[in-house]
């Protein structure tokens, strides 16, 4: 009987760590975790980009508009900063920089970090910064990622991710 209950805290162990691991948590700059496959039912955007990115101020501006539009319905923003949180490397952010960041281009959504990218690049299939990731209400990825953000107004991908969030809800 012994030997049983071992067994069955070893596999609880197993199992929680197991889910711990699968789990897409990241930290906000407020000190929240966030799961961002686990929104109940709700479109999750995931705007992956870094603070020291050029395009970023656009992207800032598409995820603030697309914030705008879903406000009130079944869809949660996040701008996921892929800044380092490593001082040592050249791409480093302290969360101060990304606080300044989000201050200067109005962002109106929490900002996650994922330092380096290790979380959602690799998951998620981005392959270029900035991107968008659309997570349908299974906490999947219910799209390919949407890149190339460009300076080019009538290049608005704010477009085919409105319209694939539309097909979702």
């Amino acid at each position: 009987m012994k030997n049983i209950k071992s067994l069955l805290l070893i596999f609880s162990f197993v199992f929680a760590l197991s889910l711990a691991i699968s789990a897409q948590t990241l930290t906000a700059l407020d000190g929240a975790r966030v799961d961002v496959e686990n929104q109940k039912d709700k479109v999750v955007v995931l705007a992956i980009g870094a603070s020291w990115l050029p395009l970023s101020t656009q992207q800032a501006a598409i995820t603030n508009k697309l914030a705008k539009k879903y406000a009130g319905r079944d869809v949660v923003v996040y701008f996921v900063a892929t800044d380092s949180a490593s001082a040592k490397s050249k791409n480093y952010a302290s969360d101060e920089e990304l606080g300044s960041f989000v201050t200067r281009n109005k962002m109106t959504v929490p900002v996650l970090r994922d330092s380096g990218g290790a979380q959602t690049l690799k998951k998620y299939g981005v392959d270029q910064l900035p991107s968008f990731v659309i997570l349908g209400k299974d906490g999947k990825p219910a799209t390919e990622a949407f890149g190339g953000i460009g300076t080019d107004p009538k290049n608005d991908v704010s477009i085919p991710i409105s319209q694939a969030i539309d097909r979702i809800l």
